[in-house]
């Protein structure tokens, strides 16, 4: 059977950005619709199940950080930003929002090429199938994790998502209990290429995942910073059954 070709949504305010990128993700298999910031929500809730979102931060009206915090209320798609603004402070507040990657401009469209495989490899559930013998369930400190579902499941069992990027990143944990990973490590397992220089969207993704886990940067316990090495996980992984 042939597996339906991704579909993705650019939003971006210059046309001839919006028509270079339909024109080429077209080219390479894509469903490309494409909208500006005034038609970006209206677009998003019309478009049935996109597979991700690529979305400029610098938008008039509502701006990518409105966007990502308007789609994450009821839905873990995939987000991909785009940005030109040099400063580190607005790639990290996206990142905080629930944004799966970014991408400085100008670009080389191959590189968002290879990022949105990257992504979607992490995050379709149809291309990363629990391997053969390893469990469904993991249980950890007062937590379980569903695999098939990517649900957080709490004491009382409640069921919490996991957006694509804070399950990949738990994943890289659980198979790497009580072994100090650095950020390189970590930006390496979870995105398949080394870190930028400088980069600090791991310590984005790890204060977010401590926040699914309810736990702070000050107080984890689950995930503690190692000074000046990274992190651990430090509690017992179990497989249930």
């Amino acid at each position: 059977m042939t597996t339906p070709a991704a579909t993705l949504i650019v939003v971006d305010d210059d046309p001839e950005i919006r028509e270079l990128l339909a024109d080429y993700l077209g080219r390479h298999g894509y469903r490309v619709f494409t909208a500006d910031g005034a038609e970006a929500l209206h677009a998003l809730r019309s478009e049935r199940s996109p597979d991700l979102l690529i979305v400029d931060l610098m938008l008039p009206g509502d701006d990518g950080f409105t966007i990502c915090r308007d789609v994450r209320k009821h839905s873990d798609v995939p987000i991909i930003m785009l940005t030109a603004s040099a400063d580190e402070t607005d790639r990290i507040l996206g990142l905080e929002l629930g944004a799966d990657d970014y991408l400085s401009k100008p670009f080389n469209p191959r590189e968002l090429l290879a990022r949105i495989k990257a992504v979607l490899r992490r995050t379709r559930s149809d291309a990363a199938p629990i391997p053969t013998g390893q469990a469904r369930w993991v249980g950890f400190g007062q937590w379980q994790l569903d695999r098939m579902t990517r649900e957080l499941i709490d004491e009382k069992g409640e069921r919490t998502s996991l957006s694509g990027a804070d399950f990949q990143l738990l994943q890289v944990f659980l198979e790497h209990p009580a072994t100090v990973l650095s950020r390189d490590d970590l930006y390496a397992l979870t995105r398949g290429r080394d870190a930028p220089p400088f980069d600090r969207s791991i310590d984005v993704h790890v204060c977010r995942l401590r926040q699914r886990l309810g736990e702070d940067a000050q107080h984890s316990q689950l995930i503690r910073t190692v000074r000046g090495a990274g992190y651990v996980l430090t509690a017992q992984v179990d497989a249930l059954t």
